[in-house]
């Protein structure tokens, strides 16, 4: 006959704490899983429609408007360099036109989030290096379709990097309004500057250099509340159509170059470096 020991009766009750075990293990595996909860917070935009429309100050002539004018004041001139912007909406860009007229320097864009590189890149950056001008590249930047670090991989990985050459510019983020829906790509001020600071750190962690910032005022005091966390550090590209350089967003004290027309010779877009060519060519050598 069989004896009931004692300590039987509680079997039950080692069994249900046996399965609730097991019920918090599945369920934090569950919460691990892509489309759950925890995954939430890293949802991003799709991938850019149309990168090919996207240059730095396309979206500045569209929300700013372009001012009268296609060259600064003789006043400006002294103790400067001219140089252009290019991208794939320029196509195959005279480079020899350019050299002729007085161009010392480009910027071009190579890529856009983590999906597009500008497939003019090879002859508007080679060919500028080829023609003698200081070239260097630049990023349009959506924040809200990955993080800035993979941004920041991407644009170095295609185009983006640096080298001692003292024809290379440091890397350039363009920074400027959401051609694609919510002016600060839906991002609190401190989102913005976060991913801001995500993507100069990478960029200067793969290339030793810190990164020049192309942005315009406006859009900087909408969507930063005018921060000043990058003044210090990254030189300032800022976008003003007309015959001065104007109010500067918050941290700098002084721009580095100042893109002064969409509407200029042969390319469009034109820069001036606030400087002369001995301090454009130290600005590449870092």
């Amino acid at each position: 006959m069989s004896v009931l020991r004692s300590g039987s009766p509680h079997r039950p009750a080692r069994s249900l704490a046996s399965v609730a075990a097991v019920l918090l293990a599945v369920l934090s595996l569950l919460l691990g899983l892509p489309g759950t909860a925890g995954a939430a917070a890293t949802r991003y935009a799709p991938e850019p429609s149309h990168p090919g429309q996207d240059w730095a100050g396309s979206q500045i002539a569209r929300h700013e408007g372009t001012a009268a004018g296609t060259a600064p004041p003789a006043s400006s001139l002294a103790a400067s360099v001219e140089g252009v912007d290019v991208s794939s909406h320029n196509g195959n860009v005279s480079w020899s036109t350019l050299w002729n007229s007085g161009v010392r320097f480009a910027y071009v864009k190579a890529t856009e989030s983590t999906s597009y590189t500008n497939p003019y890149f090879a002859q508007q950056y080679n060919g500028s290096y080829n023609a003698g001008m200081i070239r260097g590249a630049y990023h349009f930047a959506t924040p809200n379709t990955s993080s800035g670090a993979a941004q920041a991989n991407y644009f170095a990985d295609h185009g983006g990097g640096w080298s001692r050459d003292g024809k290379t510019l440091p890397g350039a983020l363009d920074m400027e309004y959401n051609p694609y829906g919510a002016t600060c790509y839906g991002l609190s001020a401190a989102g913005l500057v976060n991913w801001m600071k995500d993507w100069f750190a990478t960029y200067k962690a793969r290339t030793g250099r810190d990164a020049v910032i192309y942005t315009s005022t406006s859009w900087w005091k909408q969507c930063t509340g005018n921060s000043a966390a990058f003044g210090s550090v990254n030189p300032l590209w800022v976008p003003r159509y007309g015959s001065s350089v104007g109010e500067l967003p918050g941290g700098w004290g002084f721009h580095t170059i100042w893109q002064y027309t969409s509407t200029g010779p042969t390319v469009g877009d034109h820069n001036r470096f606030n400087g002369a060519l001995d301090r454009l060519r130290a600005l590449a050598n870092g």
